[in-house]
């Protein structure tokens, strides 16, 4: 589903990601894990158009996609949560989640999306009158989510989910994540500081070191493996 050739990405000068060689099958969960700074963000950033490669491929469904821009790549089927959130503080929940759907026509499809949201949300349907900017960060998150999902991703990529949230809040979210991913189909690409849960959740993990995969495997031989237990696990 998505294909990353050798995918070398800049700001000015430095260079963020070296030699990148990803894939991603449909259905799947996908995590990449990595210190600060190793170049996870700019990985999703690069997928999703906002920070094209300088040199490289990245290929969705074999058509190659890092020239575009990003809303053409939204358009295709593919939605980012950012790290941080970054939903609209002013808008409601409903206005948050009529942005994710702007670039949709489908005002039937869109209205369903949005009742299926707020099941997998019911606090968002509870307060959905109210600015986002209102909301704790956990509930802040669940509308990040929501609104990329209100664009119909085929392919959901999302950046530290769990940041600076409770313990209960993060099971909530990732059980939503598995969720989204068996029921609706929707592939995952998650981006994760807490390796221990994303390999929980994911089929397969990436490890990246200073901008370069170092590693890649299921999630189980990677939770097994001594030195991701040392590096990342904390075990």
């Amino acid at each position: 589903m998505l294909k990353l050739n050798n995918v070398n990405t800049f700001y000015g000068n430095i260079q963020a990601l070296r030699n990148i060689n990803i894939e991603v099958e449909q259905g799947e969960i996908i995590t990449l894990i990595g210190a600060n700074g190793a170049g996870k963000t700019t990985t999703l950033m690069t997928i999703s158009g906002v920070v094209p490669p300088r040199s490289g491929e990245v290929l969705y469904n074999g058509k190659p996609i890092q020239k575009l821009n990003p809303d053409k790549i939204v358009k295709m089927g593919i939605s980012q949560v950012p790290e941080g959130r970054l939903i609209f503080p002013d808008l409601t929940i409903t206005e948050n989640l009529d942005m994710g759907a702007f670039l949709r026509d489908d005002k039937d499809g869109v209205k369903e999306d949005m009742d299926h949201v707020f099941e997998l949300f019911p606090i968002l349907w509870e307060r959905r009158k109210q600015a986002g900017g209102n909301l704790s960060g956990g509930e802040q998150q669940m509308l990040a989510i929501s609104r990329a999902l209100m664009a119909r991703p085929k392919l959901l990529l999302l950046d530290e989910p769990s940041l600076g949230l409770a313990p209960l809040i993060i099971r909530q979210i990732f059980e939503i994540i598995k969720k989204i991913n068996k029921e609706s189909g929707t592939t995952v690409f998650l981006v994760e500081q807490n390796a221990n849960l994303a390999l929980k959740t994911a089929h397969r993990g990436y490890v990246m070191e200073n901008g370069e995969i170092i590693l890649s495997d299921s999630s189980e031989n990677l939770l097994a493996n001594e030195e991701i237990k040392k590096a990342y696990l904390g075990l």
